[in-house]
C-alpha cells in the first residue's frame, strides 16, 4: 500500500522489485497475502494520521504488517512504541532497510522481531558541501546488496537499484533526485529525506527508456526540489540539458517537471521548458504564500510582486503555459494584511491549479518553536483554509473558462465510451490537477496524443473536441 506523493510511488516500485528478486510474490489488493507492506507518508498531520490508520487496519486483518516510508523513517522506534502501546503488531523499518527488504520481510513473516531504528537527522549522513556528496553516495550504493534481476525487472537508479511497475498506465514518475538542502521553517522533510543528491543523467535516461518500452508516454520528473538538480554534480543548469534528451526517447510524448523553487527558476530553464518539443510548458512553482513578511518567517524567497513577475516571464514565453502552486494559510503571525496580499496574488496570477493547506506545527521545525502568542487557534486556521479554498476554486474555474476556444493536446488515459475519452491537456498534471474529457468521432486508445479545441469547462476540468 502506497500513501503520499509520487516520490513514494517510485520507492514502492523499487521495493517491489527487490521483493520479487528476493523470492516474494506480489499480490493484488483484496487477494490473500502473508505480509502487508505499508509505505507511509510523514508530511503533515493529516497524512501521518492516515498512515497510522492504514497500518492499524492492516494489522487488525490478521496478517503480518511492516511499515516503511517517511513516517516510519521519521519516527522509528517512537512509532514502534506507540503502535505497541495500542496493541498493534507491526514492524517499523527505515530507509536503510530498503536494500535488504526481502530479508526483512522474511523476518516479519517468521515473527523474528528486529528493534526499530532510532530516528536521526539524515542531513548529517552526507557532506554539507553538495560537490562532495556524489563520491560518498556511489561508495554507499556499491556496498549495497545487489540481487539478480528477475524477468520484467529493469535497473532504475544504476546497477544497485531496481524498479518494478505497479500502477501501469501511460504516465509514470521518474525520480531525478532525493533530499533537500533548503531550511524552510515549517518543513521537516529534509531531516528524514536527507541532503540533496542528484541522480546522474545516464541513470535517468536508462530508466526513462525502460519506462517508455513498457508503454509510458508521459514522464513526470519528481524530487523534493527539481530546480536544484545537478548542483552536486557541478552543473546548476543540468536540468536544462537533460530535459531535451529525455524528450527525444522513442515513445515518450511528454516530459513534465514537478516542484520548482521560484528562487531557483532561471531564464534558461523557462526557455527550455517553453520551447523544447515534448517538454510541456508546465510550471509547478512552490510559492507557499505571497506576503513578503510571512515568506521571510518561512525562510523563503519572494513576495507578490516578484511572483507575479515570474509568472509574467513564463507567459511571455508561452501564453498557454500551465502554472500551479500550493499555499499555507494560518502561519504564525499571519495578519489580515498578509491575507490580503495572498488574495490579490491569487486574483492576479490566474493559476491553473491551487492547493490550500492549513499550518500545523511539525516536530523538529523552527516554526514549531515560535512564540505561542504568534500562533493562531485551530478553528481560525480552518476558517482561513475554507475561505481561501473557495477563492482558489473560483480562480481555477475562471482560468479553465478562459481556455475555451484554445487548442490543446490531450493525452488519452481512459476510454469512456460513446466517443468520449478521459485525458489531460499539457497544463494538467496527473492526480493533482483537473482533467479533460475528449470528444472524438474516431477510435482512440490510451497513450494517443490528440489535438483538440476546448469547448466547455467545469471547475478546473475541460471538455475538448478532437
Amino acid at each position: 500500500m502506497t500513501l503520499g506523493c509520487a516520490r513514494n510511488e517510485v520507492d514502492s516500485e523499487e521495493l517491489a522489485a527487490r521483493l520479487a528478486a528476493g523470492g516474494w510474490t506480489l499480490r493484488e489488493e483484496g487477494e490473500d497475502a502473508d505480509v502487508v507492506l505499508v509505505n507511509t507518508c510523514g508530511f503533515i498531520q493529516a497524512a501521518k494520521q492516515e498512515s497510522i490508520n492504514e497500518v492499524i487496519a492492516a494489522a487488525e486483518s490478521g496478517v503480518k504488517v511492516a511499515a516503511v516510508g517517511c513516517l516510519a523513517e521519521r519516527y522509528g522506534s517512537e512509532l514502534a512504541s506507540a503502535l505497541e502501546e495500542e496493541d498493534v503488531n507491526a514492524q517499523v523499518l527505515g530507509f536503510d532497510d530498503y536494500a535488504d527488504i526481502a530479508s526483512r520481510l522474511d523476518d516479519v513473516l517468521a515473527g523474528r522481531s528486529r528493534p526499530a531504528h532510532v530516528a536521526r537527522d539524515r542531513r548529517t549522513l552526507l557532506p554539507v558541501s553538495p560537490a562532495s556528496r556524489q563520491a560518498e553516495r556511489e561508495a554507499e550504493l556499491t556496498a549495497r546488496w545487489v540481487p539478480p534481476l528477475p524477468p520484467g525487472v529493469a535497473p532504475a537508479s544504476g546497477p544497485q537499484v531496481v524498479r518494478k511497475r505497479l500502477a501501469g498506465g501511460v504516465t509514470a514518475p521518474l525520480k531525478i533526485a532525493s533530499g533537500c538542502d533548503r531550511r524552510c521553517s515549517f518543513c521537516a522533510i529534509p531531516s528524514f529525506r536527507g541532503a540533496f543528491v542528484s541522480r546522474r543523467p545516464p541513470e535517468l535516461l536508462a530508466e526513462a527508456e525502460w519506462l517508455a518500452a513498457s508503454g509510458v508516454r508521459e514522464l513526470l520528473l519528481v524530487s523534493e526540489n527539481s530546480t536544484s538538480y545537478g548542483k552536486d554534480l557541478g552543473d546548476l543548469r543540468l536540468l536544462e540539458s537533460v530535459l531535451p534528451e529525455l524528450a527525444k526517447i522513442e515513445g515518450v510524448a511528454r516530459v513534465r517537471v514537478s516542484y520548482l523553487q521560484p528562487a531557483e527558476v532561471r531564464p534558461g530553464l523557462i526557455d527550455v521548458m517553453t520551447s523544447t518539443p515534448g517538454v510541456v510548458p508546465y510550471f509547478d512553482l512552490s510559492f507557499q504564500h505571497a506576503s513578503g513578511p510571512v515568506l521571510r518567517r518561512m525562510r523563503r524567497f519572494g513576495d507578490r510582486a516578484r511572483f507575479t513577475g515570474l509568472i509574467e516571464q513564463v507567459r511571455q514565453a508561452c501564453p498557454a503555459a500551465g502554472v500551479r502552486s500550493n499555499f499555507i494559510v494560518g502561519f504564525p503571525g499571519e495578519t489580515a494584511d498578509d491575507l490580503r496580499e495572498l488574495e490579490l496574488f491569487l486574483s492576479e496570477a490566474r493559476l491553473d491549479a491551487i492547493g490550500i493547506f492549513g499550518y500545523s506545527d511539525e516536530d523538529g521545525t523552527e516554526a514549531a518553536t515560535f512564540a505561542d502568542d504568534t500562533k493562531l487557534p485551530e478553528d481560525e486556521i480552518a476558517r482561513r483554509v475554507d475561505e481561501f479554498a473557495d477563492i482558489a476554486e473560483e480562480v481555477m474555474a475562471q482560468r479553465a473558462a478562459d481556455r475555451i476556444g484554445e487548442t490543446v493536446e490531450v493525452l488519452v488515459e481512459e476510454v469512456l465510451g460513446d466517443g468520449r475519452f478521459e485525458g489531460r491537456a499539457a497544463h494538467q498534471a496527473p492526480d493533482v490537477d483537473g482533467s479533460t474529457t475528449l470528444l472524438a468521432d474516431r477510435p482512440l486508445a490510451p497513450g494517443d496524443l490528440v489535438e483538440a479545441r476546448v469547448v466547455e469547462s467545469a471547475g478546473a476540468d475541460l471538455v475538448a473536441r478532437a
